[in-house]
């Protein structure tokens, strides 16, 4: 068996211990827990973090930044030939780390993902309307492309993850262009439904804090798609609506978050990677 290594990014969330917890109960210990933390991080959830755990390998790493930033810092301070991720708001059951490393550990996969599940029946609108969207993700849009899988319930091949790497400038999507780059390379990747986890979202209870989140989500996965030349192909989509009021308001963020998306695209990208493409995307039917 291959060593493997579980990453939970953190910065000031603490169910990161719920977390730990269900990776000490896993059937599949992992070899060590790689707690990417931020410099913000409170000091006293991490040494309980590393204090509680005996049957865990627990390290602690501070990055500066937030959670996506300790993610792709971290990636250097992995050795191990597998890496999974676990956000601190998941909990996995006994069976998940096994699921989810088996078909890599045959060589079916080089990346593998699952699904998420409620940990408890949401309570209010913005929580029903997160558990929605994630079914519908799960649902829709990752069976018919797999670099649609969210990064926190993933595992990977270190070296093919290392190589590829996060691109500091799609922040918050940073999971849909790491994939497509890695499937454009070739890695082939496996949804795996029966490698679920429990995602506690008691904590989406602020009006502000939930468009906040969704605009810069809309903002930066439009950066991705027209980085990796799928905007076009993404529009003309049709996907089963959300059965939620807050699907229109989602909508009406969208053309202001494309429209941002293209003029901070256009300022760090390289005319290389505009040319590029402009190459990749799909000629409208019109034109054909």
């Amino acid at each position: 068996m291959s060593a493997v290594c579980v990453e939970v990014a953190v910065r000031d969330d603490p169910r990161l211990l719920d977390a730990l917890a269900s990776l000490a109960a896993q059937e599949r210990r992992p070899d060590r827990v790689l707690v990417a933390a931020s410099t913000d991080s409170p000091t006293a959830l991490l040494e309980t973090a590393q204090r509680n755990f005996p049957e865990l390998t627990v390290e602690v790493r501070r990055f500066p930044g937030g959670v996506v930033d300790a993610r792709a810092a971290s990636l250097p301070d992995v050795d191990e030939p597998l890496t999974a991720f676990l956000d601190s708001d998941e909990r996995a059951p006994p069976s998940w780390l096994r699921e989810l490393i088996a078909p890599i550990e045959r060589g079916d996969a080089d990346f593998t993902g699952g699904p998420t599940r409620p940990v408890r029946a949401p309570q209010g609108s913005l929580e029903r309307y997160s558990v929605l969207l994630e079914a519908s993700i799960y649902a829709d849009l990752v069976p018919r492309r797999v670099t649609y899988l969210p990064l926190q319930n993933t595992a990977w091949r270190t070296e093919a993850l290392q190589r590829i790497g996060f691109d500091p400038r799609i922040p918050f999507a940073e999971d849909h262009d790491l994939e497509t780059r890695a499937a454009r390379e070739g890695l082939v990747g496996a949804f795996l439904p029966a490698a679920w986890v429990y995602h506690d979202g008691s904590s989406e209870t602020s009006f502000p804090h939930w468009v906040r989140k969704r605009y810069r989500y809309l903002f930066a996965m439009a950066m991705s798609l027209m980085k990796n030349g799928e905007l076009a192909e993404r529009l003309a989509e049709r996907r089963r609506p959300v059965d939620h009021p807050l699907r229109y308001l989602e909508a009406t963020f969208k053309p202001v978050a494309l429209l941002h998306a293209w003029v901070r695209w256009h300022r760090v990208s390289t005319a290389a990677e505009r040319a590029a493409t402009r190459r990749r995307l799909p000629v409208p039917p019109a034109a054909r």
